[in-house]
C-alpha cells in the first residue's frame, strides 16, 4: 500500500459469487465487475461470516464472529453495541458515509457512520421474531412464493438501488472534496436479492432456453442430511419446482446480477468523471450469497459455497492489476483493511480481532492453509451449523448430528461428502481441532438456544410471534418510504 486514500466500499446482497463473467460464468454479463476485476486484485476464496444478512452485516461493521457478536438471526441487529471499524475512523476525524441498506436496529443508534442517508433497517427495529423459533418449525410458504412469482417488472428493490446509486454519484461529484482527510463511502445495494422481479430489459438478456439449470437440483441429486433435509421442508424446497418456473427464476436472478453491475458502472464512470479514480480504493464485496436452486436449496441460510461464498474485488491505483488471490479471506477481513486504507489505527482493543488486512494478504506469498470460519444459527436450522475452510477442505458441525467434509479442490461442486469414509478419520479430527481453536460449537449453540428462547419468551412465544409482521410469511425488508 503506497498511501492513504479514499475507498468507496460498495456492498451488493446475495450475490452469488460465480456469477460474474471474471468468475467465469458463461453467461452472466457483469462488464463493469469485469473491468474493475482487470484493474484490480480478486480473491477466489472470499467467504460471509454468516449466510443470512442481519448478522453478516454486523460481522462485517466490527470485525468479529457472530459468536462474538451476539447477533445470531435477523431478530438481532446490530445497534452499535460493539464498535466498527466506522467508530474507529470518527473517533480519529474521518468521514465516513452510509448510503442504501445497513439492516441494524435503527437510524437512532450510533452505527458508526457520520452520515447514514436512505438507510434500510430492519422491520420496525425488531426484525424477524419468528426465526427464533427453531423447534418443530412450522412451514414458512413466502420463500416458494417469491421463487413462482419470478420475471420481468419493476420492484421497490430496484427503486430503492437506482435511488441509491444516485445518491452515491451525487456525493461523488459535489462533496468528497470538502474533506481534509480522506473518506470512506459505504455504498450498499440490495440487489440481486429477492424479489425476483427485473426490468424488462434485463430479463430479456437471458432467454430462458439458455439459462443454466441448477446443478444437482433434483431430488435424487441432493444430499439428505437432516440439518438440510429440514431447511428444505420448513421452506417448501422439498417440492420439486416445474422446469419452467425454475428457468424464471434463474433468467430473473441473472437479471438482476446485470442490473446490479450497472449500478456498479454508474459508480465507476463517476469516479472517472471527477478525477476520484486516481485517489480512491474501490472494494467489491456482497454479504452471502444465493443458491439458486443448487442442491436443492435456494436462497442463502446453509455452507454451501453458493450461500457462504462471497465476490470479493478490490482495485485502485496501487492495488495490482488482473491478480488473482486464492488465500481464504472473510468479510472480518475488511475491519482492518478499511482503516489501513485511510491511513487510521488500530486500537489496542483490535488486537483481538480474527481478521487480517487485505493490504497485507496482497503482498504476502500465496496462503491456502488460511482458515476462515462462518456460522448460522437463524430460520430454517433445526441446529447451528459451524464451517471452516482449511487448505482444500471444508469441514461444517452441525451439534447433535453428522458433520460434513467436502474436498473443494477435488469436489467444487460439494458432491461426495468424505466424513462418511474412515480415510479421512485423520482430516476430519485435524478439521474439528481447528475449529475449536475458533469456538466451542456445542457451548456456542446452547448460548444461542437459550438467548433466542427468553427473547421468544418476551415476545409472547411462538404464537405471538406468528402474528408480528413478517410472522411466518417471511419477505423481504421494505425500502425507505420514498422508494415503496
Amino acid at each position: 500500500m503506497s498511501k492513504p486514500m479514499n475507498m468507496l466500499f460498495i456492498l451488493s446482497d446475495s450475490h452469488h459469487k460465480n456469477m460474474m463473467g471474471c468468475a467465469g460464468h458463461p453467461l452472466v454479463r457483469t462488464p463493469h465487475l469485469d473491468q474493475l476485476a482487470a484493474q484490480g486484485t480478486r480473491f477466489t476464496n472470499a467467504y460471509t461470516a454468516c449466510p443470512i444478512c442481519v448478522p453478516a452485516r454486523a460481522s462485517l461493521a466490527t470485525g468479529k464472529y457472530v459468536h462474538q457478536t451476539g447477533n445470531w438471526d435477523n431478530a438481532a441487529p446490530y445497534c452499535g453495541q460493539e464498535p466498527s471499524w466506522g467508530h474507529r475512523l470518527i473517533e480519529q476525524g474521518y468521514h465516513v458515509r452510509s448510503i442504501g441498506k445497513l439492516h441494524y436496529r435503527s437510524a437512532e443508534d450510533h452505527n458508526g457512520f457520520s452520515e447514514s442517508q436512505i438507510p434500510l433497517h430492519v422491520n420496525l427495529g425488531i426484525g424477524d421474531i419468528y426465526s427464533l423459533v427453531r423447534d418443530d418449525m412450522d412451514v414458512r410458504p413466502q420463500l416458494r412464493k417469491e421463487i413462482l412469482a419470478a420475471g420481468p417488472g419493476d420492484s421497490s428493490y430496484c427503486r430503492y438501488d437506482r435511488g441509491i446509486t444516485k445518491e452515491a454519484c451525487h456525493f461523488l461529484r459535489e462533496q468528497s472534496s470538502v474533506y481534509d482527510k480522506p473518506w470512506v463511502l459505504f455504498v450498499s445495494l440490495v440487489t440481486p436479492h429477492y424479489p425476483f422481479t427485473v426490468p424488462e430489459e434485463y430479463y430479456q438478456m437471458y432467454p430462458l432456453e439458455d439459462v443454466l439449470l441448477p446443478k444437482h437440483h433434483a431430488p435424487s441429486e441432493r444430499s439428505n442430511h437432516p440439518y438440510l433435509h429440514e431447511m428444505r421442508r420448513h421452506f417448501l424446497y422439498e417440492e420439486p419446482f416445474e422446469e419452467l418456473e425454475i428457468r424464471k427464476a434463474v433468467a430473473a436472478y441473472y437479471g438482476l446480477c446485470s442490473f446490479m453491475d450497472a449500478q456498479v458502472g454508474e459508480l465507476m464512470q463517476t469516479l472517472r468523471d471527477t478525477g476520484l479514480d486516481q485517489n480512491t480504493r474501490v472494494m467489491y464485496a456482497s454479504d452471502h450469497g444465493d443458491m439458486l436452486g443448487e442442491h436443492g436449496m435456494w436462497f442463502k441460510s446453509n455452507m454451501y459455497e453458493g450461500s457462504v461464498g462471497i465476490p470479493m474485488i478490490m482495485a485502485g491505483p496501487d492495488i495490482p492489476q488482473s491478480k488473482i488471490i486464492e488465500t481464504p479471506v472473510s468479510l472480518v477481513d475488511c475491519f482492518p483493511t478499511l482503516i489501513a486504507s485511510v491511513g487510521a489505527q488500530l486500537d489496542e482493543s483490535d488486537d483481538s480481532l480474527p481478521g487480517a488486512s487485505l493490504f497485507s494478504i496482497i503482498e504476502d506469498e500465496e496462503n491456502l492453509e488460511r482458515i476462515v470460519f462462518s456460522e448460522y444459527h437463524a430460520a430454517g436450522s433445526i441446529t447451528g451449523a459451524f464451517m471452516i475452510r482449511k487448505g482444500r477442505y471444508k469441514y461444517i458441525e452441525y451439534p447433535g448430528y453428522a458433520p460434513q467434509l467436502f474436498d473443494l479442490i477435488a469436489d467444487p461442486d460439494e458432491l461426495n461428502d468424505l466424513a462418511i469414509h474412515m480415510a479421512y478419520a485423520e482430516v476430519l479430527k485435524a478439521c474439528a481441532q481447528a475449529l475449536r481453536t475458533i469456538c466451542d460449537p456445542e457451548a456456542v449453540h446452547q448460548k444461542v438456544k437459550e438467548d433466542q428462547s427468553e427473547r421468544l419468551a418476551r415476545f409472547g412465544g411462538r404464537e405471538q410471534a406468528k402474528l408480528f409482521p413478517p410472522g411466518p410469511k417471511l419477505g423481504y425488508s421494505p425500502v425507505p418510504e420514498l422508494f415503496k
